[in-house]
């Protein structure tokens, strides 16, 4: 839907996006969301910019406790884990892309919370829109399991696509 102050010439090419952020965790419902945002990236002629977002060790709890906190060698083990993870998930949405003719560019933020490193990297990356799969959680689920895509959607400074 277009504001009353957003003006598109019948049979103008209006391209809205020049550059997308699609979030992946890997997971069959995120595939939805990068689904989605290729197309919408090809539709636009946008380049597109895939992100993934590793946690630390503990998650959002990491290092709040002295509970346990990883050694070094367990940290760079842990890290090495968590890159190959990212890259197979970045890997094959990238050829998609590449196939599709969109330039991309893949990118693995680890030891992040997903929403805020969603955020900082559409920000960096200068991208006008962002792509992301939710499960469309509400109530106390959502409380219980929080919602990162509520975070996106509450701090985002440009548009927020969510797929369900």
């Amino acid at each position: 839907m277009l504001r009353s102050d957003t003006t598109v010439a019948v049979g103008e090419s209006a391209n809205m996006y020049t550059h997308i952020l699609i979030s992946t965790d890997g997971s069959e419902l995120a595939q939805t969301g990068v689904t989605h945002g290729l197309a919408l990236a090809k539709l636009h002629g946008a380049r597109v910019t895939i992100v993934t977002v590793t946690e630390a060790p503990g998650g959002q709890f990491a290092y709040s406790s002295e509970l346990w906190t990883p050694d070094e060698a367990g940290m760079a083990a842990y890290e090495e884990a968590q890159d190959r993870a990212a890259q197979a998930i970045l890997a094959p949405v990238k050829a998609i892309a590449e196939q599709l003719g969109l330039e991309i560019e893949a990118v693995h933020v680890p030891n992040r919370r997903a929403a805020p490193a969603i955020l900082d990297t559409a920000s960096r990356c200068g991208c006008d829109a962002i792509v992301m799969a939710s499960h469309g959680r509400s109530g106390m689920s959502r409380v219980l399991f929080g919602s990162q895509t509520a975070e996106v959607m509450a701090n985002a400074t440009m548009p927020v696509v969510i797929v369900q």
